[in-house]
C-alpha cells in the first residue's frame, strides 16, 4: 500500500469511528488497530487524532457546502432555490450519513461556533444574498433578510438532524414541507405540498 493510499484508508476508518463514537471516543490505538499499522503510523500521517479528525471534517464541509452552494447558485425563482438548496441538504444526509453525524455531533445547531455551525453561517449569507432581492421586489425592508436568513437555514438544518435518525417521511415530502412552511407560513399551509418541480401543489387552507 502507497503512502498516499495507506493515507486514504486511515481516513475511512476514522471517519467511521468519529461517527459511530465521537472524537473523544475514539482512541488512536484503535485507528491503527483497525486500520492494522502501529500508532507511528497514524502519527505520522496526520500528527495525531485530532488532525485526522480536522481532515475529515474538512472533508465533509467542503462537500456539503460545495453542494449547497451550487444549488444556490443556479438559475431559478427564490422558492425553487430553496427546494434545491433544502434536497442538496436531505441528498447530502442520505448518501454521506457518517459524514452528517460527524459534523453535528459536537456542533450543534444553537451554537455559534464548531464547524457545522461555521458551515451554516456561510449557507445563512447565500440565503440573505437571494432573500434581499425577493424582498425588496414585494416591498419587505431588505435589512431584515439577514434575520430570515438565520430562520430558514437553522430550520431546515435542525429537521436534517431530527430526519437523519428517523429517514421518515421519504426525503422529497420532508423538503416539500419544509419548503411549504418556509415559503407559506402557518396560515397558508398546503395540503399536500409537493416541490414545484415534481408536480402543482395541493389546496390550500381556508383559500
Amino acid at each position: 500500500m502507497t503512502g498516499q493510499e495507506r493515507r486514504e484508508q486511515l481516513i475511512g476508518i476514522g471517519r467511521r469511528l468519529f461517527a459511530e463514537r465521537g472524537v473523544e471516543g475514539t482512541s488512536v490505538e484503535e485507528i491503527a488497530a483497525t486500520a492494522g499499522v502501529s500508532k507511528p503510523v497514524v502519527y505520522e500521517h496526520f500528527g495525531g487524532k485530532e488532525g485526522l479528525y480536522a481532515v475529515v471534517v474538512d472533508r465533509e464541509i467542503s462537500g456539503l457546502l460545495e453542494a449547497i452552494t451550487r444549488a444556490l447558485s443556479g438559475r431559478g425563482s427564490p422558492r425553487t432555490l430553496l427546494e434545491r438548496a433544502t434536497v442538496a441538504l436531505l441528498d447530502y444526509i442520505e448518501r454521506s450519513t457518517d459524514g452528517f453525524r460527524i459534523l453535528v455531533r459536537d456542533s450543534p445547531v444553537t451554537t455559534t461556533t464548531g464547524s457545522f455551525a461555521s458551515l451554516l453561517s456561510d449557507v445563512v449569507t447565500q440565503v440573505e444574498y437571494l432573500l434581499v432581492d425577493a424582498f425588496a421586489a414585494r416591498g419587505f425592508p431588505p435589512q431584515t433578510a439577514a434575520m430570515y436568513a438565520q430562520m430558514l437555514v437553522g430550520m431546515v438544518a435542525t429537521t436534517g438532524q431530527w430526519w437523519l435518525e428517523t429517514r421518515e417521511p421519504p426525503k422529497e415530502e420532508v423538503a416539500a414541507h419544509l419548503v411549504n412552511l418556509a415559503w407559506n407560513g402557518l396560515t397558508g399551509l398546503e395540503r399536500r405540498p409537493r416541490l414545484a418541480a415534481r408536480g402543482p401543489a395541493g389546496a390550500t387552507e381556508g383559500a
